[in-house]
C-alpha cells in the first residue's frame, strides 16, 4: 500500500492535538505529516513520532503544492466553511470534524460502526457527527437494527472539554472561586442547563444537532427524537441517559447479549457491584461503555440505559481516524 500524505488543520487547538495523539498510537502509513493552525500559531513546534515539525499558517497557498492526500479537520465551524471548499481544487479528502457541513444533504455523515460505505462517495468532504451524538448512536444502532425505533429521548451530562481549552479554563477557575470567562454562569460545582446558542423554540443547537444527526446517520426521518444536553463540572468523558421505545417488542436479556457483541462497545453493567458507566471510567478509551440497563415500564417496548464515551477521543478525534482507516484500507 502506498503512504499517504496527512494534513491536520487546526493542529494546535484540543482537538487537533487529540488527533496527533492518536495517529502516534495507530501507526498508520503515513509518508509526509502537515501541521496548519491560525496566523498566530505559524511557527510553533510540533513533534510527531520523536521528529520536529514546524506548524504552517493554514492558507490556499501553503497547502497547494503539498500533493496532500487526507486532511483531518478541527477547525471551527465559521473557518471549516470558508477554507475546506478550496481543498477540491487539490484533490483532497477532507475528514471534518466540526458542525459546518453535518446536515448539508450531499455530504455523508459517518460513525464508522453504522455506516463507512456512506464516505466512499464523489465528494471531497465527509463530516465526522457531534460528539455526543456520536456515542449515542453507536449504543442505539444495535437496538435499532435488531427491533427498530419509534423515539429518542436524550438527556446528555456533557464534560467541560466539549467547549475545548475555554471551557477547562473557566472549570480551573471556578474551583478556586475565579469568575467565569467563557460560560454564561459558573461551572464548578454547577450545572448548566444551556450548550450553544438557544433558537427561537426555546432549544439549543446542541440539542438540535443530536435529533437532526441522529436522524439522518439511520437515514431515518420517521424516528421522535427530543434533547436535553447539559454541562457538568467534569474535565473528560460526556455520560448520555438515552430513553428508547422500540418498534419490536424484546427481552431484556437480549440486549445484554447484543451489547455485549457489538463492537465499539463495552458492556459496563453489574449493578449489584456497582459498574456502571462514569466519565473516570471512559476518560483516555477508544470504545463506548454501556450501562444501567432496564426496561422502562410506561411504555409497551421501553429501555433505559446510559451510554458515556471519551468527548474528544471517541467523540472527535478518534471517529475522524476511524474514518481515514477505512478510506485508505478500501484503496488497497
Amino acid at each position: 500500500m502506498n503512504k499517504i500524505n496527512l494534513a491536520i488543520f487546526g493542529a494546535t487547538g484540543l482537538v487537533g492535538q487529540k488527533m496527533k495523539h492518536i495517529l502516534e498510537e495507530r501507526n498508520l502509513n503515513i509518508d509526509n505529516i502537515y501541521f496548519f493552525a491560525s496566523k498566530n500559531s505559524a511557527g510553533k513546534v510540533i513533534f510527531f513520532n520523536s521528529k520536529e515539525h514546524f506548524v504552517e499558517e493554514l492558507c490556499e497557498k501553503n497547502i497547494a503544492n503539498k500533493k496532500i492526500d487526507y486532511a483531518l479537520c478541527a477547525l471551527d465551524s465559521p473557518l471549516a466553511k470558508e477554507f475546506l471548499p478550496l481543498t477540491k481544487k487539490y484533490n483532497i479528502t477532507v475528514i471534518d470534524n466540526s458542525s459546518a457541513f453535518r446536515m448539508t444533504d450531499d455530504i455523508p455523515l459517518v460513525v464508522p460502526e453504522i455506516n463507512p460505505e456512506k464516505a466512499l462517495y464523489e465528494g471531497n468532504i465527509i463530516a465526522s457527527p457531534n460528539c455526543s451524538t456520536i456515542q449515542s448512536v453507536v449504543a442505539l444502532y444495535p437496538i435499532y437494527k435488531n427491533y427498530g425505533i419509534k423515539r429518542i429521548i436524550y438527556t446528555t451530562y456533557q464534560a467541560v472539554s466539549g467547549s475545548g481549552v475555554n471551557g477547562i479554563e473557566d472549570l480551573k477557575r471556578g474551583l478556586w472561586d475565579g469568575e467565569n470567562r467563557f460560560y454564561p454562569h459558573q461551572i464548578a460545582y454547577n450545572v448548566l442547563p444551556h450548550i450553544d446558542d438557544f433558537l427561537d423554540d426555546g432549544y439549543t443547537k446542541e440539542e438540535m444537532k443530536m435529533v437532526n444527526e441522529t436522524k439522518k446517520i439511520f437515514g431515518d426521518n420517521s424516528i421522535k427524537i427530543t434533547a436535553t444536553t447539559a454541562r457538568v463540572p467534569v474535565y473528560d468523558s460526556h455520560l448520555v441517559s438515552i430513553n428508547v421505545e422500540t418498534k419490536k417488542p424484546f427481552e431484556l436479556t437480549d440486549i445484554f447479549d447484543i451489547f455485549k457483541n457489538e463492537p465499539g462497545i463495552i458492556l459496563y453493567d453489574d449493578v449489584k457491584n456497582n459498574i456502571y458507566p462514569m466519565p473516570i471510567v471512559a476518560r483516555g478509551r477508544n470504545e463506548v461503555f454501556v450501562g444501567r440497563i432496564r426496561r422502562d415500564f410506561s411504555v409497551e417496548n421501553g429501555i433505559n440505559f446510559i451510554s458515556v464515551a471519551d468527548n474528544t477521543r471517541k467523540g472527535a478525534a478518534l471517529n475522524t481516524i476511524q474514518i481515514l482507516e477505512y478510506l485508505i484500507d478500501k484503496q488497497k
